[in-house]
């Protein structure tokens, strides 16, 4: 594995074979993703970067979601990537739908984790109140509170390592950059999955009330080629919460994906 900076992102590079790029979502980091690297090492190249504001990466004045997919598509050129399956989780799931939409010559096919097409009107307010709270008062309650709303009761009962894993990829983030990424987020707008025809696979927990059920199923029906899975026992975090499920259920996917 190497570490390079491009676009001012932290970026990892894993593996040869198909390219996968995979995008977490706010709070994230590339980690987000690592339990998912035993079963892509092997036959994929798969690129892990910090979004900007994010993990190790430097904050990018006036971020936004186009911003994000900018800088991912600037990545790509970079690296050399013509075409490659894209994975997201949570706010990483709106910057795959809008490079689908963007540059769908790139884009082999989705997966997407807790999938979002926007934030409800009624979150884009908590968001922008939340990233106030990380500017003045840090991470640590933040991470906390998040914990508890966004990992299923399965999960805080039985799963230690995967509550350690959420709480402390939020308590790593800076507070300014996990603030620009909540202003951010506040402000995304759908991407038109109407214009998306490659092959998507949705996968949420039953108990994710971020990315819910619902949200996942209804971007099933209404692409081309959509397909939705929901794990039980399961909240927001599906990566950590639930590895040998998604693990399985990507494996299978990106074969399948010709």
């Amino acid at each position: 594995m190497t570490t390079q900076v491009i676009e001012r992102m932290a970026v990892e590079v894993d593996g040869d074979g198909a390219a996968v790029i995979m995008l977490h979502g706010l709070g994230g980091t590339s980690n987000t993703f690592t339990p998912q690297m035993p079963v892509l090492r092997s036959g994929y190249r798969v690129i892990r970067p910090d979004l900007p504001g994010s993990g190790r990466s430097r904050r990018q004045e006036g971020l936004s979601i186009n911003a994000m997919v900018q800088s991912v598509l600037a990545m790509c050129g970079v690296l050399g990537i013509d075409k490659a399956h894209l994975v997201g989780h949570s706010m990483g799931t709106i910057v795959c739908q809008h490079l689908a939409v963007e540059r769908p010559s790139l884009v082999k096919s989705l997966t997407l984790f807790g999938a979002l097409l926007e934030p409800p009107e009624q979150a884009r307010s908590g968001l922008r109140d939340r990233a106030a709270k990380a500017r003045e008062d840090g991470m640590a309650d933040i991470a906390d509170a998040i914990v508890q709303a966004a990992t299923s009761a399965d999960t805080k009962e039985r799963n230690p390592l995967a509550v350690a894993m959420v709480r402390e990829s939020l308590m790593r983030q800076p507070p300014e950059g996990y603030a620009d990424n909540c202003e951010a987020l506040s402000e995304a707008r759908a991407a038109d999955i109407s214009r998306i025809g490659c092959p998507v696979l949705l996968v949420t927990g039953e108990e994710d009330g971020v990315g819910p059920p619902s949200v996942s199923r209804t971007l099933a029906e209404k692409l081309e080629n959509g397909r939705s899975v929901v794990l039980p026992r399961c909240g927001h975090w599906t990566t950590f919460e639930r590895v040998e499920e998604v693990n399985r259920e990507l494996r299978s996917f990106l074969a399948g994906v010709r």
